[in-house]
């Protein structure tokens, strides 16, 4: 049986939450989840950019579209109760790290407060469901050294952003602790946490990453300014991680016991690429394209160097990166040029480019 049979035959008829369905990653895995034939509760606000991968793909047609704060607990109460999902997915998140300078407060009720409620709303409906919460590979405390961290490493964080997500970490393993397997038992919730690295891929338009603000300077004919080109980043391919996701909450489904817990999706490391690397394959694709180093403005702190360890995924879940650094990139700028052509029907396009993956991903060695 094919992978998209085995998920088709996890999801289809099923009634999905995905918190945070109008980004960039919750766009996408919106439009894989309906494609398999499940039906797609999203619970978002706006989308966060104009455009967007939401609007592009018109995505408010295809699933049951719900606008909504994340810290609205009453509104999440009753959407959780009315719609009783089998599956949740958590992505909402204030999801960047200069911007968690700018809003400390607002990124930790985000992204902390915000998971607290998700997870307060499934415990009090006493509805049975799976949960995976995405978080981030910057949970973790970065010692900045050439080690790969695993799921069990500690949790740390220097800027809001990163910090608020080790927060999101401690708060997600003390609700699955004290609440949905206290005795061991069956538990009512079955409850993962994932951590993935840099995610590159069609649809982005978000400020202060790297493929966006290097679409944005070609199509503008400008110069890309880099402000950390030596920076290290495990990146990726959005589809690879939200396969994982999928494989995840359908492992949890079939033995919650078994497989609620953290877990790392990340690229090989061939993929840990320097920025300056990352943005001289993206110009290459592209056929054009120039970058110098941006002047220092401030002294905020970034990470410059990190690694997951993905082997849990790989063993336990046979999970594994489909797509290479190389075949990331061409994926990413083949949309986005479909995009700027008008030549292509976004919501087909972006559908054939899943269909692709999951091809390539039965075939991989």
């Amino acid at each position: 049986m094919s992978i998209s049979d085995k998920l088709a035959e996890t999801y289809r008829g099923r009634t999905v939450l995905i918190t945070g369905h109008t980004g960039f990653k919750g766009g996408w895995l919106a439009l894989w989840l309906e494609s398999l034939g499940a039906h797609v509760i999203g619970y978002s606000l706006d989308p966060p950019t104009d455009p967007s991968f939401f609007q592009e793909t018109e995505l408010s047609r295809r699933i049951t579209d719900i606008r909504g704060d994340i810290l609205d607990q009453t509104k999440l109460d009753r959407v959780i109760n009315e719609y009783r999902p089998d599956f949740v997915f958590h992505l909402a998140a204030q999801p960047l790290v200069r911007a968690s300078y700018q809003s400390p407060r607002e990124t930790f009720n985000v992204n902390v407060m915000g998971t607290v409620n998700v997870l307060e709303s499934i415990r009090v409906s006493q509805h049975p469901t799976v949960c995976v919460c995405i978080t981030s590979d910057k949970c973790y405390e970065n010692k900045e050294w050439d080690y790969a961290y695993r799921e069990n490493d500690p949790i740390g964080g220097h800027d809001p952003y990163s910090a608020s997500k080790g927060a999101a970490e401690i708060v997600i393993a003390s609700y699955r602790k004290s609440f949905f397997e206290p005795d061991g038992s069956q538990p009512l919730c079955a409850l993962s946490s994932a951590r993935a690295g840099n995610i590159i891929g069609g649809g982005d338009w978000a400020d202060d990453r790297i493929v966006p603000d290097c679409v944005r300077s070609l199509v503008n004919g400008e110069t890309m300014l880099l402000r950390n080109p030596t920076a290290v980043r495990p990146w990726q391919f959005v589809l690879d991680p939200l396969f994982g996701y999928l494989l995840l909450a359908q492992r949890m489904k079939e033995y919650p016991g078994e497989y609620s817990g953290a877990w790392n999706f990340g690229p090989y490391y061939s993929n840990n690429v320097d920025v300056q690397t990352l943005t001289g394959k993206i110009f290459r694709e592209w056929g054009i394209g120039r970058w110098e180093n941006m002047p220092q403005q401030n002294n905020l702190h970034e990470a410059c160097f990190l690694k997951l360890d993905i082997a849990k995924s790989m063993t336990r879940l046979g999970w594994k990166p489909v797509y290479s650094i190389d075949d990331a990139i061409h994926k990413t700028i083949e949309w986005y040029m479909a995009d700027f052509s008008r030549a292509e029907e976004m919501y087909n396009f972006s559908l054939d480019q899943i269909a692709m993956y999951m091809h390539d991903a039965d075939n991989v060695e």
